[in-house]
């Protein structure tokens, strides 16, 4: 309902456990980590805990899509409360045909079988339990039996349990002792710190379609105060409130409109309670330095509302409001950008700070080879997907933005002056280039750092037909256009007939992130790409040649 309103493309806080919507957070990869680990490892159990709502089944989903081709793999959502429901359960998911009405014995023989067949054509079988919790302790020594089938050299079935913090404490007890010691690995997933939230919503956000600040930074406090970082609560919260914004036509979620939905998530009693935790004093000084946080934040980032409402007939004052959207009113014309460059003591362009963005825009995408027109495609971030391009909020210094080396655009904020948009266009001999409505201003690096806003977008090229982060398992033509150009970048052969995101790619985008100074999670996201981009795609425009 919302999201035509917010210009999403997808619904971004959906409780389904879609994989595309994953947030990686370092406890999440290691995680991840574990998890994969358990599918190449040999026999044992793999422990994954966390409490209700932290992601351990989305998590398993990632999983799920990056199953390498010779195991097979039973997935048990609903392990059951006997042990004969349970071996039955395995017995389907892993195409075991058993007849009649079949004892605890019999599964048993049937799984065994199988796995002697499956080990003997090289195939690697593995078990995932989730919700393990609930089995009892009867059921999981049950379980622990099942890793009994064996070869002399290797065990036949791997078995990862996941499952809620009792799950720990379940199998600490004296008479699970041996199956606790067969565990390999174990990790428990806890809730995100309050950085990582913010990091999570605008990841969710973004695959969504949009690169924008939904949520005032009151209301994303609040927000952590009443979900502890659980982020199933951080969904159906943040899903509700960006709904009571679209029924108020407010450009943000605020504070008031969070509470709101709060108590229709959590109830008026747990949101009042939490009210009710800080003193009246204290929260009044909260409310004060939140003011003027918020106002600081305002200035120092109003690069995330590029959403600039125009008023044609009338003239009042422009009011901002979110990221990716520009005046949906004819645009100035463009002028000419090549001017003569302004003498050393600067002069600062008067026009409005709306015009300024919606001409720095245009700059942006000119640069790009394109003729963007905001009254048609007033959404910026959607125009630039249109034309298989993609764009990246970043909040970041000048050096990572010239180690990225893509033209941008930021609000120049120069102390005295009106601020205003610019598009940054080239850097050359510690000098930056800077396009400001139709003015070139020269400035060192020394003094664009003292005004830099911190906050920029840019233009980036994706993959061919790219919807998101490319992992191991990831298929289709991003894939095959990844490999083609990571094969040239290694010197080796390219693999045309190659299907899938296989350990090579993976292994091969770690040595591409590492030559970049970022984390080598082996993942090709947003982040990798605008380096990719600007590193080994031929014909972009960049800061530097």
């Amino acid at each position: 309902m919302y999201s035509d309103y917010f210009g999403l493309t997808d619904l971004p806080f959906s409780i389904a456990p879609d994989p595309r919507f994953l947030y990686l957070s370092q406890q999440h990869r290691e995680a991840l980590a574990h998890l994969q680990y358990g599918l190449n490892s040999s026999g044992g159990f793999v422990l994954l805990t966390g409490e209700v709502g932290t992601g351990k089944t989305t998590v398993c989903r990632c999983l799920l899509e990056q199953v390498p081709e010779h195991t097979d793999l039973a997935f048990i959502l609903c392990p059951g409360a006997t042990a004969i429901e349970l071996l039955s359960a395995i017995c389907q998911e892993l195409g075991i045909a058993v007849t009649g009405q079949p004892d605890v014995r019999q599964l048993t023989s049937a799984i065994h079988h199988h796995l002697l067949e499956s080990h003997g054509e090289g195939r690697h079988t593995v078990l995932i339990i989730d919700e393990a919790q609930n089995l009892s302790v009867d059921l999981l020594e049950q379980v622990r039996l099942l890793t009994n089938l064996e070869t002399n050299t290797h065990k036949l079935l791997q078995i990862m349990l996941l499952g809620q913090p009792e799950l720990a404490e379940k199998l600490a007890r004296p008479e699970l002792r041996q199956l606790s010691q067969r565990i390999t690995a174990r990790y428990h997933l806890a809730p995100l710190s309050f950085d990582e939230m913010c990091a999570y919503i605008a990841h969710r956000l973004s695959v969504a379609g949009i690169e924008a600040q939904l949520f005032q930074p009151q209301a994303l406090r609040r927000l952590y105060r009443l979900t502890g970082g659980v982020p199933r609560l951080i969904n159906v919260i943040c899903d509700r409130a960006l709904l009571g914004a679209f029924v108020e036509r407010l450009p943000r979620v605020d504070l008031a409109t969070l509470n709101r939905a709060a108590v229709e998530v959590l109830g008026s009693q747990k949101v009042v309670s939490d009210h009710r935790s800080v003193p009246a004093i204290a929260a009044l000084v909260l409310v004060l330095l939140s003011a003027l946080a918020l106002a600081g934040w305002q200035y120092h980032n109003e690069i995330t509302h590029l959403v600039m409402t125009l008023n044609s007939s009338a003239p009042a004052p422009v009011t901002s409001s979110e990221i990716n959207e520009v005046p949906a009113v004819p645009a100035p014309a463009v002028p000419d950008p090549v001017k003569e460059p302004v003498p050393t003591e600067l002069q600062w362009p008067e026009m409005d700070t709306g015009v300024s963005q919606v001409l720095a825009y245009q700059q942006l995408f000119g640069l790009w080879q394109l003729n963007y027109d905001p009254v048609s495609q007033p959404v910026v971030c959607r125009y630039a997907r249109s034309q298989q391009l993609d764009c990246a909020m970043q909040t970041a210094d000048l050096d990572t933005l010239m180690a990225q080396n893509h033209p941008a655009v930021f609000l120049l904020e120069r102390p005295g002056y009106p601020s205003l948009y610019a598009t940054l266009t080239a850097i050359h001999d510690e000098q930056a280039t800077l396009l400001i409505g139709g003015h070139t201003l020269h400035l060192s690096l020394e003094q664009l750092e003292t005004w830099w806003p911190g906050s920029y977008v840019m233009l980036w090229q994706p993959p061919p037909e790219y919807s998101g982060p490319l992992h191991p398992g990831s298929r289709g033509k991003a894939v095959t256009w990844l490999e083609q150009h990571l094969a040239e970048w290694r010197e080796r052969s390219v693999r045309p007939a190659q299907p899938y995101y296989d350990q090579v790619l993976s292994e091969d985008v770690q040595a591409f992130q590492q030559s970049k100074g970022l984390t080598p999670d082996g993942i090709f996201g947003p982040q990798t790409g605008i380096y990719f981009s600007a590193s080994l795609l031929a014909g972009l425009p960049r800061l530097r040649d």
